[in-house]
């Protein structure tokens, strides 16, 4: 199962994407002077941790599709899915464990925190993600706390790893998690917009599967935020019924939205958080980073 989900094998070609989460974690310890294989096993098990979250997201979000491959679940059932998704993540605790051969112990024992505070926080945020299916309304603050939890801490779990591997001090490691957490919040706010306006090729998933399960993402919870008129009624009274929407109430739902210019809005919340990558001084992490958000 870990080798179909990944790729490998008979289930070849790999499914290699982007892999941004390890390539920080390389990026920022070459940036402050630390070896390539310094870095490899923090690289690697954060990105089997975060195989481990897309697994587990997958069965909780009902996703029979990722990257136009089935899901686990989709292809084994969910029991099984369960029990892959769980071995992902004992395999990413071993991994970084395998770091004590090039750090002192007390540094691996920092990594070995940080990788799981971020899976705790994770749950945290997937879990607010659940309990927002069934609210009748959802604030930007809360919205907000939810993918900061959910994505951002993952990234900036990177980012903490990153300098930890190249035995940073505490205020640079501190430095480097706000880039990360920035990254995050970029990173979710434009999953949103890809999930109301994208094309199925782009993102290899079912279109418009977020808004029939209301799903409380930026677009809407910004759309909703606004003074009343038609448009943002129409929303507010979709996301009201509390039972998924069919493909017609989708479809009026981005009709809304684009009426509202929601993804204008989501742009510029994006730009915000864009400007610490920006500031970034390493060249080649902040020249990746920015052509995922532009690109």
């Amino acid at each position: 199962m870990l080798l179909y989900h990944f790729g490998y094998g008979p289930y070849g070609p790999a499914r290699r994407g982007k892999r941004l989460r390890p390539q920080m974690v390389m990026q920022i310890a070459l940036t402050e002077g630390g070896q390539i294989d310094d870095a490899l096993d923090a690289a690697a098990a954060i990105e089997i941790m975060h195989n481990y979250s897309l697994v587990h997201d997958d069965i909780e979000d009902r996703d029979e599709l990722r990257h136009g491959r089935e899901t686990l679940w989709t292809k084994y059932g969910i029991a099984q899915a369960i029990n892959a998704g769980d071995a992902m993540c004992a395999l990413s605790s071993v991994t970084l464990l395998r770091a004590a051969a090039s750090h002192p112990g007390d540094r691996v024992v920092h990594m070995v925190q940080v990788l799981h505070d971020a899976h705790r926080v994770m749950c945290d945020g997937q879990s607010l993600d659940l309990q927002y299916e069934s609210e009748p309304y959802v604030d930007l603050e809360a919205y907000d706390r939810m993918i900061s939890y959910k994505t951002a801490a993952l990234f900036q779990a990177a980012c903490f790893l990153g300098a930890l591997s190249a035995g940073c001090d505490d205020a640079t490691i501190e430095e480097y998690g706000k880039l990360g957490a920035a990254y995050g919040m970029v990173f979710q706010i434009r999953d949103d917009v890809l999930g109301a306006w994208a094309s199925a090729d782009a993102t290899g998933k079912i279109m418009g599967n977020d808004i029939a399960r209301r799903k409380w993402t930026f677009p809407v919870v910004w759309a909703i935020s606004q003074e009343p008129s038609p448009a943002r009624d129409a929303i507010a009274e979709a996301y009201a019924r509390g039972r998924t929407l069919d493909e017609r109430e989708v479809e009026r739902v981005i009709a809304a939205l684009d009426d509202l210019k929601a993804r204008d809005a989501a742009l510029a919340a994006i730009a915000r958080y864009q400007a610490t990558i920006e500031r970034y001084h390493g060249a080649a992490l902040r020249d990746l980073l920015l052509s995922t958000i532009t690109g």
